[in-house]
């Protein structure tokens, strides 16, 4: 005989914020970003300033409206205290929100679990205080130079973090994106994450509508969604989704980030070529997604740029 009592167990779910199943029913979402809009546009691994430059003069070659980046997603200590200063300084120009990537991280260290066939499964956590440690010496790096937007890998990092913006050891104004690393897809997952202070949310790719629309009943912060994503974490393409995934997860930043992995993509040494024609073809891909939206004639809008509550370096 059953242990668990079925309607016991969705009253439970119910009173703790989660939906009993995955929202067949599709809903549109009741919320927005505070200017009304449903929707905004990310584009991910802005390398250095130079890909930042092109990023902007493709953007307004195209009208594509860009609210956020995801900058040094190879990690910020390749770039000098000039250059993120620089990048600082153009993004605060053009009212450009910027989450910055930092490391160390996993991968970076002794540890190679990670870059096994089976050790993949423990996830991108940093290993041990130092690493910790190290990784906060490149948040003070950043904060240094005017940044006040950081993706965080995991939750323990996330708590931490949180707390110490609590104390005011962090500034106040800091946000926190809690990465795809570290590996939530569920609505209690989602509710973890706002719970331990992360101002947006980072869902796995491949999750379905259904899905989708339970986390953002579950949630008030914004959902950061794959459009598109490097082959090596499956290459999925969203584009025709893009409205139906505005009208249910709002609100909600549009990741655009194509490519064949993370690793190729994102080793320091890759030249300044390559990450301009990597960063007009994510902008093109911008592009593609605003005029599938307009055709669609969805009842979603996007935010103007540069919003108010946009946490632009300082």
């Amino acid at each position: 005989m059953s242990v668990i009592d079925n309607a016991q167990l969705e009253k439970a779910l119910e009173e703790l914020g989660l939906t009993t199943r995955d929202n067949y029913a599709l809903p549109s979402s009741n919320s927005s970003f505070v200017d009304g809009g449903h929707f905004r546009i990310e584009i991910a691994g802005v390398e250095r300033l130079s890909a930042l430059e092109t990023m902007l003069d493709e953007a307004e070659k195209l009208n594509v409206p860009i609210h956020r980046i995801i900058a040094t997603v190879g990690g910020a200590t390749f770039l000098t205290q000039k250059e993120l200063r620089e990048f600082s300084a153009l993004a605060r120009e053009k009212k450009i929100e910027v989450i910055m990537t930092l490391g160390p991280r996993r991968g970076w260290d002794t540890g190679r679990q990670i870059a096994t066939s089976e050790g993949i499964v423990s996830g991108m956590r940093l290993r041990g205080v130092d690493s910790v440690r190290h990784w906060l010496k490149d948040c003070d790096r950043c904060l240094e130079a005017g940044f006040r937007g950081f993706l965080v890998p995991d939750e323990g990092l996330l708590s931490l973090v949180s707390d110490l913006r609590e104390k005011s050891v962090i500034p106040a104004e800091t946000i926190f994106k809690l990465s795809v690393f570290a590996g939530h897809a569920n609505p209690a997952g989602a509710k973890l994450a706002q719970k331990l202070g992360a101002n947006s949310f980072n869902p796995l790719a491949d999750l379905t509508l259904p899905m989708l629309s339970s986390i953002r009943s579950a949630i008030d912060i914004p959902m950061d969604i794959y459009l598109c994503l490097v082959n090596a974490m499956g290459g999925f393409v969203r584009f025709y989704e893009a409205a139906e995934i505005a009208r249910l997860c709002a609100p909600c930043y549009f990741k655009i980030e194509p490519g064949p992995s993370e690793e190729q993509i994102y080793a320091p040494w890759n030249t300044r070529e390559y990450h301009d024609a990597q960063i007009k073809e994510r902008v093109r891909n911008a592009a593609v997604v605003m005029e599938l939206i307009e055709r669609e004639g969805a009842p979603v809008k996007c935010s103007p740029v540069g919003g108010g509550d946009l946490v632009i370096p300082r």
